[in-house]
């Protein structure tokens, strides 16, 4: 559906200002779309994207500045984020052995787990491939890499 129809007004100042519009919206509706799934397994945006870092680091570890660093969402508290995955068993903290001003980070295998069941059960294509084909996915993520400069 149109951004137009969608937020029922047609009042942009030009296409600019009509993408910046249709780009945030689309941001909601996606954030949506994938919170019913996050949800399921009691996981925040932020906590997921945390376990998936993690899972790509695995078996090294991670400190909160990498988190920080690769986070999806840059304004999100990976301390607290990191507790709270903590205090759901999916990831551990430890004292670096090297370090000990530094503390570990791994996800679980509680946490490779959830992750696993949610891969098999959702596919991030399940819910756009009807509307965008894989070549129109692959050009929008280049024009958003080009917004960004």
């Amino acid at each position: 559906m149109r951004i137009e129809e969608e937020i029922q007004s047609n009042k942009f100042e030009d296409n600019y200002h009509k993408t910046v519009v249709n780009i945030s919206y689309t941001y909601g509706w996606l954030n949506n779309v994938l919170r019913c799934q996050f949800e399921k397994y009691n996981l925040t945006h932020q906590q997921f994207n945390i376990l998936r870092i993690l899972r790509g680091q695995f078996p090294k570890p991670a400190t909160i500045n990498l988190l920080k660093e690769r986070m999806i969402d840059k304004m999100s508290d990976a301390s607290r984020i990191v507790d709270r995955l903590v205090q759901k068993g999916l990831v551990s903290r430890c004292t670096n052995s090297k370090d000990r001003r530094a503390v570990d980070i791994r996800i679980s295998d509680a946490g490779i787990e959830v992750l696993t069941k949610m891969d098999a059960e959702f596919k991030t294509k399940d819910f756009l491939k009807n509307n965008l084909s894989e070549e129109d996915a692959g050009k929008l993520s280049d024009l958003l890499d080009k917004l960004r400069g």
